[in-house]
Parts: C-alpha cells; sequence; structure tokens
C-alpha cells in the first residue's frame, strides 16, 4: 500500500512538472495580475518619445532567442565576456527600458515575473505600437544561468548566404517562412552604415580590386544608398532599413525586397533562394484571397518565443535583470 501511495504522489508530481513546461497565456494572472500592463506602459511611454524603440525592441527579443533560447541570457552585464558584447549584438539595445520594467515589476510583484517575459510582452507591445498586429504572448519563462559572449558565434549575421541563414534558422526548429516573416521585422527601424559598407563598396573582395556593389541593388537605389553612407564617412549614420516605410509595421519590406531596394544584405538573399522568394511572393499575388503577412508573422514570432525555454525549476527569476541571483 505504501509503495502504491508513494508511486502516485510521484506520479502526480511527475503531472505537475510537466505541466509546468509548457508556456501559457495569461501566465501571471493570478500571481501578478497587472504584469502585462506594467510592461505595457513602459514600452508605450518609452515608443512616444522615441519612435524607434519599437524595431529596437523587437530586434532585443530576436538577439535573446537565437542564443541560448529566450532566457534573457543577452541582458546579463558581467564583465567583458558578457554575451550582450558579442560582434553579433552589435548595436542591440533597449537594455534599460526592460531593466525599467522589472523594477517596477518588483516593486508591484516582487520574484514573480522573469526578465525573459518582459523581453517576450515588450517586444509585441512594441510592435502594437508600430501599428502592426496584436496578438497574446504565452509567458512562464524562467531567466538562464549563462552569458558568455562565445555563446553567440551562431548569430545570422548581415552578409551570410541565404544557404546560411536558412541552416541558422534550421537549427532553432524554424523553417524558411519564418526566416522570411521575422526577416519581415525588418519593416520598422534603422541600420548604421556601419553594417552596409561592405555592400556598397567591397562585396566583391576577391577579384583583386577589392571593389564593387552588390548587383541585387536597383542602380538607382544603390546611387541613394552611396549618397547616405559614403565611403570613407560617419559609419555611424543610421539610414531607415525599410526604404519608404520604416514607422509603420506592415509587409511594404517584402516588396521592396523583391524589387532590389533592401537596404540588409540578409533581406536581398531571400530573392536568391526559389523558397524563401516564392514565399515572399505569395504575400502579393493575391492581394484579396492570399495569405497574411500579419497573421503569418504571429505564428512566428510567438513561435521564435519559445525556442530554448527556461520553465519550471530550470533557470531563476532574477531580481535585476543585468545580474544572476
Amino acid at each position: 500500500m505504501a509503495l502504491f501511495v508513494l508511486s502516485f504522489v510521484l506520479i502526480c508530481l511527475l503531472m505537475v512538472c510537466c505541466e509546468s513546461q509548457v508556456l501559457q497565456v495569461g501566465f501571471y494572472s493570478n500571481t501578478c495580475p497587472e504584469a502585462e500592463s506594467i510592461v505595457h506602459n513602459v514600452v508605450r511611454e518609452v515608443v512616444i518619445s522615441d519612435h524607434n524603440m519599437a524595431a529596437v525592441l523587437l530586434r532585443l527579443h530576436f538577439h535573446d532567442c537565437f542564443v541560448e533560447g529566450c532566457d534573457g541570457s543577452i541582458l546579463i552585464d558581467n564583465g567583458p565576456s558578457s554575451e550582450k558584447n558579442a560582434f553579433g549584438h552589435e548595436g542591440v539595445r533597449g537594455f534599460d527600458v526592460i531593466e525599467r520594467a522589472k523594477e517596477e515589476l518588483e516593486a508591484s510583484c516582487p520574484g514573480v515575473v522573469s526578465c525573459a517575459d518582459i523581453v517576450a510582452l515588450a517586444a509585441r507591445d512594441a510592435i502594437v505600437m508600430a501599428n502592426g498586429p496584436m496578438y497574446q504572448v504565452p509567458s512562464g519563462r524562467r531567466d538562464g544561468l549563462a552569458s558568455n559572449v562565445s555563446l553567440a558565434e551562431a548569430m545570422p549575421d548581415v552578409s551570410d548566404s541565404i544557404q546560411l541563414l536558412n541552416a541558422k534558422f534550421l537549427n532553432k526548429g524554424l523553417t524558411q517562412k519564418d526566416l522570411v516573416l521575422l526577416s519581415g521585422a525588418h519593416t520598422i527601424g534603422t541600420t548604421a552604415c556601419f553594417f552596409m559598407t561592405k555592400r556598397l563598396y567591397n562585396f566583391f573582395p576577391s577579384s583583386g580590386s577589392g571593389s564593387g556593389s552588390d548587383p541585387a541593388i536597383n542602380t538607382r537605389f544603390l546611387q541613394v544608398l552611396k549618397a547616405r553612407c559614403p565611403q570613407n564617412g560617419d559609419v555611424n549614420v543610421r539610414i531607415a532599413i525599410d526604404e519608404g516605410g520604416h514607422n509603420k509595421f506592415d509587409k511594404h519590406i517584402l516588396n521592396n525586397i523583391r524589387q532590389g531596394f533592401a537596404v540588409l544584405e540578409s533581406d536581398a538573399r531571400l530573392n536568391d533562394d526559389i523558397v524563401t522568394k516564392f514565399i515572399i511572393d505569395s504575400y502579393f499575388n493575391n492581394p484579396i484571397f492570399g495569405p497574411s503577412f500579419e497573421a503569418d508573422f504571429v505564428e512566428s514570432i510567438v513561435k521564435m518565443g519559445q525556442i530554448g525555454v527556461k520553465t519550471g525549476f530550470l533557470g531563476e527569476i532574477r531580481h535585476k535583470c543585468s545580474k544572476f541571483n
């Protein structure tokens, strides 16, 4: 009898443990009912003050999830070896916004809401602030216990070939459709001329002259880009990633890619693969009965938000997002 009771208890514990491994919409509805509204209010104030912060917070979510999963590892600041200092995270910002939201949450519900969930919620609210789709964010992530610059070596890079981009996304359980849709997030925000130098002036380094521009760039647009990012000019100058539509979240960026107006090299490479090109075209072939970019994007970003999550007894709930407990 005692053995039966023990077995029953173990089974119940196993069931509870397994249930805790699944992210849930409204995870904090009982433990911190104001959690999502607190994050929303912080994001709203920040984006109203600086519209580009919508793209900043969205990018932070992507960069967090692609290294060690969506666990807030990019937020840790433990010196030069911190993951946030990796070259692949060059230009990533928004850490102060997450910390501010965390401080308010700690005042309301100490030790309850993870920094990893704050990043995911902030990205959603940022998208909405940029006139993008509203969607529910499954939460329940816990914060990771590792953060090292070496862990970010496999981050997608603007100069990656389409084959390498496909492989990096597949390694995270994401499809070529996810690659297109998540690249579509470039519909908002800016980039620095630093990331344009190779594409504009040194695209054929093995040619001997070490010169040339990406032939995928529309010839008229090439002159525009060179005027904004002149050779040997200020690499910190920022330019819109979605030419003519960078303040609104929509599929405009995909049409730019089709027409040779992609700013980032990695976006232009989506035209180099028959599958990714077909996916892009599908959003324009039938405007009435074709697929919805916004709806499909939501599916992809929710899927991305579940990469390598720590739940249950894994990880921790940090008291401060930039430090392990």
